[in-house]
């Protein structure tokens, strides 16, 4: 899918399966990836880490969010060493470069990067800095993972599906 402006929120939902339509918005950014089909992984690795107590509080956030398929593209091995107990801390630091202390609308990260030229950097709260472009009204992370699904709003953020997982500099 091509975030062209603002992409609907009854769109994108349509592509999340089970996630509730904009007049029963989701409470927190968790109901969206506990409620997909899409998002199993990440939110067993959110279970893990110890963090859906902190993305289910007051926010504001904006999570992208690597569906099952992009956790399976990962280097075999990585995934399940990162899920492990004695890994908390690296997959603290992972799932804190997919989250912004802030909501960031579709609209808003196009505007940010046509204010910055063509191009944006923000930093996450796992201190991660993350290049944002956008071309023929796609947005891009690092030049390397595209968001697929924009705008799924939930009373403490909102989510944006995307097609890799953004990792830390180790």
């Amino acid at each position: 899918m091509r975030l062209t402006g603002i992409t609907t929120f009854a769109a994108a939902a349509a592509l999340m399966g089970s996630v509730a339509l904009a007049q029963d918005t989701p409470a927190t950014v968790v109901d969206i990836i506990v409620n997909s089909d899409d998002h199993a992984t990440l939110e067993s690795a959110v279970v893990a880490a110890g963090m859906a107590e902190t993305l289910s509080g007051e926010g504001p956030f904006t999570i992208f969010a690597p569906t099952d398929e992009a956790f399976a593209a990962l280097p075999e091995g990585a995934l399940d060493a990162a899920l492990a107990e004695e890994s908390k801390d690296t997959l603290k630091a992972i799932l804190g470069c997919h989250a912004l202390a802030s909501k960031a609308m579709a609209a808003d990260v196009i505007a940010l990067v046509e204010q910055g030229g063509g191009s944006a950097e923000v930093t996450t709260v796992g201190n991660c800095r993350l290049t944002l472009t956008v071309a023929d009204g796609t947005v891009r992370i690092n030049d390397a993972v595209t968001v697929t699904a924009a705008d799924l709003v939930a009373g403490n953020g909102v989510v944006h599906v995307i097609d890799g997982v953004l990792m830390p500099a180790m």
